[in-house]
């Protein structure tokens, strides 16, 4: 028996988080942890450790829950939404936008436990988040906005070892953002015929015939923004072999996305989680064997 057989609700809470799909919220975390890392010059401490890996969950389940409800009426019209719990009926949008409200006030109470900058930048960081959802309805690169959502754990992870954000945090934010440009337009060209049809913005529509190419662009200045901005930060050879592994696989997402397949762009997306950690493993070998 399915350990929630006994509550079909609580099963379908679980569905609207994603909470078996955890891409989302590693895509999230690498950065932030590899930001808190070079903040505190090394192994930032378990409370500051838990707090970023746990608010990141409930954040990106957050997110989730304000997705739903904000695409509710376009899901329904792609193969791979349509079933969505708030989509299908399941969940109603109440429900929905209360349990997003719980999951960001549980996170925000991690934040509490930080310091007054944290939870300063913790505002900005929300109103990103509550931002992105609908920018897909106004903006044609919306993944740009998704990549300031998704990048904002790094200036808070800054504020949070250090009471302040340096300019470095910024950098590695702009680095961070075009990780999140190639990733989410990978995510997109998945979904690019029924987006064309129902007349949502992407940036894989935007970029049409260009996209693979501005995707592995995309990769390459991610990596090249860290590596600068890191160059005083590293310790040891074995960041920059692992910014050579992760180079490696940028190699092997062009060859995963240029027949432009389902199959091939969503494979492409699921995978980027390891991306990001084989540069976060980097920086903690780093600090760790030197």
């Amino acid at each position: 028996m399915p350990i929630f057989a006994a509550s079909p609700r609580l099963t379908l809470y679980l569905d609207l988080i994603r909470w078996d799909r955890p891409a989302g919220w590693l895509l999230l975390l690498w950065p932030s942890l590899s930001a808190l890392w070079v903040a505190a010059d090394g192994f930032p401490g378990w409370h500051l450790l838990a707090v970023f890996v746990l608010g990141t969950i409930l954040m990106r389940s957050a997110g989730c829950c304000l997705n739903d409800v904000a695409d509710r009426d376009f899901d329904r019209h792609v193969k791979r939404t349509a079933q969505r719990p708030v989509t299908a009926g399941k969940v109603s949008v109440r429900e929905a936008l209360w349990l997003g409200v719980v999951l960001a006030l549980l996170a925000f109470g991690l934040v509490l436990t930080t310091n007054p900058v944290a939870v300063l930048w913790s505002f900005a960081a929300l109103a990103v988040a509550m931002v992105y959802p609908y920018a897909k309805r106004f903006f044609a690169m919306p993944q740009a906005v998704l990549g300031v959502a998704f990048s904002f754990g790094i200036p808070m992870a800054f504020a949070a070892v250090q009471g302040q954000v340096p300019v470095l945090a910024w950098v590695l934010l702009l680095g961070n953002l075009f990780w999140v440009l190639a990733y989410d337009t990978e995510y997109a060209m998945v979904d690019r015929d029924d987006d064309l049809r129902i007349g949502m913005k992407t940036s894989a529509i935007t970029l049409g015939r260009f996209d693979v190419a501005v995707v592995t662009a995309s990769y390459l200045v991610y990596l090249l923004i860290w590596v600068v901005a890191l160059v005083n930060h590293a310790r040891g050879a074995i960041f920059y072999i692992a910014l050579g592994v992760a180079l490696v696989q940028v190699a092997w997402h062009y060859t995963l996305i240029r027949g432009r397949t389902r199959e091939g762009c969503f494979k492409a997306f699921r995978i980027n989680h390891w991306l990001g950690f084989t540069v976060f493993a980097g920086i903690v070998a780093g600090y760790s064997l030197t």
